[in-house]
């Protein structure tokens, strides 16, 4: 589902970029499964915002089976390198076997579990970090993260308008309102848009791309 009236989501699809034959793959997949991912238009933005720092190292909160993972390390130079995080052990396998299939396993580490637990065993500096995890923990993603990420550091957040939100609760909530009796997933991100608009060291802004990205840039 994208967050843009339908006429300027296909202006933004036909005009955007395509699929190579692994990511054809990974999206046969997803549909398959009925797996939610950030689609080619958001890919499109992680891989041009890898270009755009000059992405040498990044961490993902949440992998899956490693589609936005593999946009991101198309925007990276060679040396560059990523790791993923998942829970379940079988996506994390297959996000394996798909860089496998890449020749890009050599670049990604592939770590399961507790992405907030894992990010701990790790000393930065992260040029770009992926925010995808469990929504009402994006808060404690965010600060478990923060001081890896430099001055020129960008952290992105996905399903900030749509996914397993309520978008019109969103909406009452950032123009001053209050959200009532919102999921919880909802008043995650919520208070995550909140928390990273407070953090003077961090810039935000939020993209309709995909199911909505908060762009949040270190600036001190």
């Amino acid at each position: 589902m994208t967050v843009l009236p339908a006429n300027v989501a296909r202006f933004v699809r036909a005009s955007g970029p395509e699929h190579d034959e692994i990511q054809t793959a990974m999206a046969e997949h997803a549909e398959e499964r009925g797996f939610p991912i950030i689609g080619p238009d958001a890919g499109g933005f992680l891989r041009l915002l890898a270009r755009l720092t000059d992405a040498r190292r990044i961490f993902e909160f949440g992998s899956g089976f490693g589609y936005s993972a593999y946009w991101f390390l198309q925007g990276m130079s060679e040396d560059g390198s990523i790791v993923l995080t998942e829970f379940d052990a079988d996506e994390l396998a297959m996000a394996r076997e798909f860089f496998e299939q890449a020749g890009l396993s050599e670049r990604a580490t592939f770590e399961e579990g507790d992405a907030i637990d894992i990010v701990d065993d790790y000393d930065g500096p992260f040029d770009v970090v992926l925010v995808d995890n469990e929504k009402h923990r994006y808060v404690e993603a965010f600060e478990s993260v923060r001081d890896n990420v430099p001055v020129g550091g960008v952290v992105v957040a996905d399903n900030v308008m749509a996914g397993p939100v309520d978008f019109d609760a969103l909406l009452i909530h950032v123009e001053g309102g209050e959200m009532g009796d919102a999921d919880e997933s909802t008043r995650g991100i919520a208070a995550y848009l909140d928390h990273v608009q407070r953090d003077d060291a961090f810039e935000t802004v939020v993209l309709p791309l995909g199911q909505g990205l908060a762009v949040s840039t270190r600036v001190e």
